[in-house]
């Protein structure tokens, strides 16, 4: 009996820890959006996704992804000058 009572703490323990989202799959994801300067078509991209595009980059240099739907480049749509 005993056991069991200890194995029924060690799953509510479990349990309580879960509901606390230690992953942080409950969080909200920042997004960024991209611009396709070839065909013009916009892209959502994690910001999380974007970050490790940082380390690569040199100085005045911008992150640009590839473009989901022509495989053009892909820049923050921010920073696309208006036609």
């Amino acid at each position: 009996m005993v056991k069991n009572k200890e194995q029924d703490d060690m799953s509510k323990d479990f349990l309580k820890w879960l509901e606390e989202d230690p992953f942080g799959l409950n969080e909200d994801m920042k997004i960024i959006i991209f611009k396709c300067m070839d065909c013009g078509k916009e892209d959502e991209v994690p910001e999380y996704v974007v970050e490790e595009f940082h380390f690569d980059l040199k100085e005045n240099e911008e992150v640009e992804v590839v473009c989901p739907f022509c495989n053009g480049t892909m820049r923050r749509a921010r920073n696309i000058p208006s036609e």
